[in-house]
């Protein structure tokens, strides 16, 4: 009996019946059947009768027998092999490249290290990467490198949270930028004092903390980076938004701002119409808005590789990096010209004391060169200024007037939309040097909505004569209005009650609704002084149109008070503007501070 055990003896059998042609074919077939014939087949030959032609092997083995080793390797195959190994042996150039100075090589570094294509060529790579990075390259050590990887070290030991320190963002902004000037740290949260600019009032927030670097090259002075730690595990990451690490943000009616609690907002409107962040209403919400571009760039300057330092003289002589910074403040303000055209007035201020004087015919005179420049966010120039300050004291009171302020002013017709304004200063008789820069976004003064100008404080206010009407310093308008500008510590403008006799403040409102039959405006001001630290109005006065004269759609408010009538304190001074005709109203604030 014959016994079939695969389907190859079930096709011998076919073939027999065909012919015995095909019979005595396969025969010969059987008589040249391949040593390495799997076992299983060789017996079930050997169960067959043996002069069966039947029992002939197949011709050819299964592809899947032959040795893997033998197998032939086809063109696509070895290219295949050829970049496994290639990739094996560049484990530690790729570790270089993703883990060591993933945070410092630059974007065209890194796409020509992935084109070269030999170990020799990337080891030339890195050793010129580190060479222009060098800062002493006539000597054997390079401080940068090894300064890096310290930075690395230290990144992983302190910053550790789940990942490597160096992964991190704080890890990652230490590595960059190296050690801050000052950290401010909050490990466990908690109670928290809002400052002003985040709204005021008292809240409870997440661990965070914010570094302080006096000046990062390319991105500028004070520059401050806020870290939170929101999931309380040690993994703090760095925000844009200042709320993020509010522990209280929605939670209803807790950790009020300083509107909030005095009912002047609600908390609900942080999360509509706030942009980057949802810090609550407080006296100095309205200059959020303007710095929005600022935060933004800054946070796309950090994340970006440093610009290589080539160790030449040119990179030397045209460094940024100020020594001896000579500090200084700077204001914007808007005045509406044309529904087109807005009149900006910049207003410096730097101290006497910051000023170096020198003896001029037995007078004290200092010196100060001023320079600035207004671009387009795309860096087109639109405005340039420079003009030279110089301030003379007899020798005998220059002591005396050290803490007195020299303001200058320049105004600049602009077009509505956002700028960048950089201005630089100079001490001509010393070695000081300062620069500022920021974002202004000019107003559009539309022609149907009630608005006003910028509400400035100032120190002096007066009528000029009718030849000096719109030219001049200070001069805007028929009146010379010098602003006393808030310093940069983000304080508010400070009067003194034993040397300023007045605080003045000046404002237009624009668009007021005109009455059909008389032809004039029909509106209300009220201005209200409030002392922050107690919250009781010190000054509330009620003023209308009605007693204003002959005006029309266009009004300029000018009110004074005596310093020596305000006790020592932080005040906040609103003007709220009621148009009885078109129904809109406004309420611009400005912060003082007198002592």
């Amino acid at each position: 009996m014959v016994r079939v055990v695969s389907n190859q003896a079930v096709l011998r059998i076919l073939f027999v019946s065909a012919g015995l042609l095909v019979a005595g074919a396969a025969a010969q077939q059987a008589d040249q059947k391949p040593a390495d014939k799997p076992t299983n087949d060789a017996a079930a030959a050997q169960a067959q009768p043996a002069a069966a032609p039947t029992e002939a092997a197949p011709a050819k083995p299964a592809p899947d027998a032959v040795d893997p080793l033998k197998r032939p390797t086809n063109e696509k195959q070895k290219k295949k092999n050829e970049r496994a190994l290639k990739q094996e042996l560049s484990r530690p150039y790729k570790k270089w490249l993703e883990e060591d100075v993933v945070w410092i090589i630059t974007d065209e570094e890194r796409a020509a290290f992935k084109q070269l294509s030999n170990d020799e060529e990337r080891d030339n790579f890195i050793e010129a990467f580190w060479q222009r990075r060098d800062p002493t390259p006539d000597t054997e050590e390079n401080e940068y490198k090894e300064e890096h990887y310290q930075r690395i070290a230290y990144a992983n030991e302190h910053f550790a949270a789940g990942v490597p320190g160096w992964k991190t963002d704080r890890g990652r902004m230490y590595i960059v930028f190296g050690k801050p000037d000052e950290i401010d740290s909050h490990p466990s949260g908690g109670s928290y004092q809002r400052p002003m600019e985040e709204g005021g009032g008292e809240t409870s927030t997440f661990p965070f903390e914010d570094w302080r670097y006096r000046y990062i090259e390319g991105i500028g002075q004070e520059v401050i980076i806020e870290f939170v730690d929101t999931c309380m595990c040690g993994e703090y990451h760095m925000t844009m938004d200042r709320s993020e690490k509010d522990a209280l943000l929605q939670t209803p009616n807790a950790g009020l701002t300083l509107y909030e609690q005095m009912g002047m907002a609600n908390k609900s409107q942080r999360f509509s119409g706030n942009g980057l962040e949802r810090l609550g209403a407080g006296p100095e919400s309205s200059m959020l808005q303007t710095k929005e571009f600022d935060r933004l760039e800054q946070f796309a300057k950090l994340q970006a590789a440093p610009k290589v330092k080539f160790a030449d003289l040119e990179e030397e002589v045209n460094s940024k990096v100020i020594l001896n910074p000579m500090p200084f403040d700077v204001r914007a303000d808007f005045v509406k010209v044309t529904s087109d055209t807005v009149l900006v007035p910049i207003a410096l201020q730097m101290k006497n004391r910051d000023i170096t004087f020198v003896n001029k015919d037995g007078i004290q005179r200092g010196t100060v060169n001023i320079f600035g420049r207004l671009t387009t966010l795309t860096g087109k120039v639109v405005q340039t200024f420079e003009d030279t300050v110089q301030v003379d004291v007899p020798a005998e009171l220059l002591p005396r007037t050290a803490e007195n302020s020299q303001i200058y002013t320049k105004a600049l017709p602009l077009r509505p939309g956002l700028y960048k304004l950089y201005v630089a200063v100079k001490d001509v008789n010393g070695d000081r040097k300062g620069t500022w820069s920021r974002s202004i976004k000019v107003p559009e003064f539309s022609d149907d909505k009630l608005s006003t100008s910028s509400l400035v404080v100032a120190d002096v206010m007066e009528p000029v004569p009718t030849k000096d009407i719109g030219t001049g310093n200070f001069v805007i308008g028929t009146t010379k209005v010098r602003p006393r500008v808030a310093p940069a510590s983000g304080k508010p403008a400070l009067f003194k009650r034993d040397k300023d006799p007045k605080l003045n403040f000046w404002m237009q409102v624009y668009n007021l609704g005109v009455d059909e039959k008389t032809h004039k405006p029909s509106a209300t001001f009220e201005y209200e002084i409030t002392n922050l630290a107690t919250n009781k109005q010190v000054v509330q006065k009620t003023e209308t149109t009605d007693t204003m004269g002959n005006i029309g759609e266009q009004v300029t408010l000018q009110k004074s008070i005596v310093a020596a009538n305000l006790q020592p304190g932080t005040y906040k001074i609103e003007i709220k503007v009621n148009d009885n005709i078109s129904k809109q109203t406004v309420n611009p604030s400005a912060l003082f501070a007198v002592e």
